[in-house]
């Protein structure tokens, strides 16, 4: 009788032809009479007939099944509303479960009742979802808990986004500033002019400190106003430019810049007064210039540390702005798609946007990862361990790994004479070949070899890593080392600029030397000098 029910051509078709489960359950028997192929790959089984015959996976697909007053009350409801809809776990052969949609539809055939069941895979989109909930918890890191002031605004000047510290700067409720446009937060006098300025950004959006040579003010709620410094960034979102206004409120520096000037007038008026006095209190006078010539020291090492912060804060903030704006944009951006693909048969859709956002959060943890290793460099809880290490096999390991970021045609090539392990840090060590074949391999084209040469005589190990990529001018060499530098010609390509400062801190803590050889356009070759132990094989 049930071969009446599915033997039409049409029928066939619709059922094997889907990529999701679909399967025909008998109502009375409470049992499954046909599945499709695809049904069977997704439950793990060889053939419909090993899946017919499981007393279990032939009643139920559930991991938990229903029993009793439950089985038979859902049956009710099915044959009454002649369709049910829901989600639940669904168990495999090997005992593994998944999250699947069941969608079950009731008919009758030769005074029998039956119910179609389709099952349709929902584990990716569970992952997703779960990856975007992390992505977006990094963000509110980032962006929510930030120490500075931060609002995003859109090319008309209307206020978009808020972090919590910009509200609380400017004296306003949570989600008040929303409804303002930004020259609310400007001086009533220069609101008109900042305006102008906005529009001259807008058409020329670069990223930039605010005020060159100008003291900048912002204005309260209340209509008080504040010193603050302010660096400007964008980005582009569904083709409409977002600025971006870092602000750091400076009053209390101004205060110290004020005391600072009315204590050299202090120290100018002392020095009058002692040269009154010079003659009778000569011996006096000698310890207070001693105690001027270290205040004076002090105030000269204090203005450099302040010169380096504020140069070290602005390569930050241009750097982050970039780094995390293009992953985070991305992941935006495919979250937006994916709701839009919500049919079956759109799953390679949903699949491309899935791996887009896989891939921002996984680019995006590589950036975090960096900085907690300057974070732990400079709290110097790194150490050098030397053990007992085979160079040509951590050397093929650590190629091996770097394969899956090669780009077409691209290839490694080692040479490796160090016939005997050696005693050196392995863990250092392969740090530093992963961040410089990372390099390598990034700033080279398809089709170009990167070759890597190690050599171990006299105590030392000579590691060399060759490229043929867009190489590095003189003029950006000298400060390749130092934090967040970015050479002139890699502007346009991801990355830190912590790289190379990380590699030479590792070098410095096992005691080596690093250099590095480049030409514009003809690659770049680094080499390493590394001591190392001989020890006898235990």
């Amino acid at each position: 009788m049930m071969t009446d029910l599915y033997s039409n051509a049409l029928t066939e078709l619709l059922i094997e032809k889907s990529d999701d489960f679909i399967g025909i359950y008998d109502l009375e028997d409470e049992r499954f009479v046909r599945i499709n192929k695809a049904g069977v790959r997704m439950l793990g089984f060889s053939s419909e007939q090993a899946l017919l015959d499981d007393p279990i996976r032939s009643r139920s697909l559930r991991t938990q099944p229903l029993e009793g007053e439950h089985r038979t009350s859902l049956i009710e409801r099915l044959i009454r509303a002649g369709q049910h809809e829901e989600t639940a776990q669904i168990g495999r052969q090997n005992g593994q479960s998944f999250w699947g949609q069941l969608i079950m539809s009731a008919f009758t055939a030769h005074d029998r009742s039956y119910a179609l069941i389709r099952l349709i895979d929902q584990g990716r989109l569970h992952q997703a979802e779960r990856d975007l909930e992390h992505s977006v918890r990094r963000y509110e890191a980032i962006f929510s808990n930030a120490t500075i002031g931060i609002v995003v605004c859109d090319a008309r000047g209307q206020i978009v986004s808020v972090n919590q510290l910009a509200e609380h700067l400017f004296g306003y409720a949570p989600g008040e500033l929303l409804s303002l446009t930004i020259e609310r937060l400007v001086p009533t006098a220069v609101s008109s002019y900042h305006e102008k300025l906005r529009q001259s950004f807008n058409a020329h959006p670069q990223v930039r400190a605010m005020g060159h040579n100008r003291d900048l003010h912002a204005q309260r709620k209340d209509g008080s106003v504040f010193p603050v410094e302010i660096s400007l960034s964008y980005f582009q979102l569904e083709e409409e430019l977002y600025v971006v206004a870092y602000i750091i409120d400076i009053t209390f520096k101004k205060e110290a810049e004020r005391q600072l000037l009315a204590h050299r007038d202090h120290i100018e008026r002392l020095n009058a007064e002692l040269e009154q006095k010079v003659a009778d209190r000569t011996h006096a006078l000698m310890n207070t210039l001693d105690q001027l010539e270290q205040s004076k020291d002090e105030l000269a090492r204090a203005l450099e540390a302040e010169r380096e912060l504020g140069e070290l804060k602005s390569r930050f903030v241009a750097m982050a702005s970039h780094e995390f704006r293009t992953p985070l944009t991305a992941v935006l951006t495919s979250a937006t798609l994916i709701e839009k693909y919500t049919l079956g048969d759109q799953q390679e859709k949903r699949q491309k946007h899935i791996d887009r956002i896989r891939s921002s959060v996984n680019h995006l943890n590589d950036i975090l990862e960096e900085f907690l290793s300057v974070g732990r460099l400079e709290e110097g809880k790194i150490d050098a361990n030397p053990s007992r290490v085979d160079i040509s096999q951590l050397v093929t390991e650590t190629v091996g790994d770097m394969l899956g970021m090669l780009k077409p045609q691209q290839t490694i090539q080692t040479e490796l004479a160090c016939s005997q392990p050696i005693w050196i840090d392995p863990s250092l060590l392969r740090k530093i070949l992963v961040n410089l074949l990372s390099n390598a391999v990034k700033y080279s084209g398809p089709g170009s070899v990167v070759t890597v040469r190690a050599a171990c005589t006299g105590g030392q190990l000579a590691l060399a890593i060759t490229d043929q990529g867009i190489g590095i001018s003189k003029d950006d060499q000298e400060h390749l080392f130092e934090r967040f530098f970015r050479a002139k010609n890699v502007t346009n390509i991801a990355g830190t600029g912590l790289g190379l400062h990380i590699v030479g801190r590792y070098v410095e803590l096992m005691h080596g030397q690093v250099s590095l050889q480049s030409e514009l356009n003809l690659g770049t070759t680094v080499t390493l000098i590394l001591p190392y132990e001989d020890h006898p094989l235990d």
